[in-house]
């Protein structure tokens, strides 16, 4: 197993309940965008952080071996892996408003 894949499999289990729970909502939040927006927001940030948090475990790992040109590939890898899982994740921190049209009254 390649290293990434190993890297997202200790990731999720180790933070089990917070990917249970942000699957949940990232499932509530593709049927409804509007109604989920702020609980996704919230939560999918605190994803993102432990995402990053092993994202940067994996790449200095690679440096201290003496591959740092291959950190880019390694972690874009990593993210592909981790949007295997869950899909929507480069949504968070999006803000969706409603789009209105004014009335313009010409009288």
């Amino acid at each position: 197993m390649p290293k990434y894949k190993e890297y997202v499999e200790r990731m999720l289990a180790g933070n089990k309940e917070l990917f249970e729970e942000y699957a949940k909502l990232e499932g509530s939040y593709s049927r409804d965008e509007e109604a989920y927006q702020e609980e996704f927001n919230r939560l999918g940030g605190k994803v993102v952080v432990v995402v990053k948090e092993w994202e940067d475990k994996l790449c200095r790992q690679s440096e201290k071996a003496g591959y740092s040109g291959y950190t880019t590939a390694l972690a874009e890898k990593f993210q592909n892996e981790v949007k295997k899982h869950f899909p929507l994740i480069d949504h968070v921190g999006i803000i969706i408003k409603p789009f209105t049209i004014r009335k313009i009254s010409l009288s």
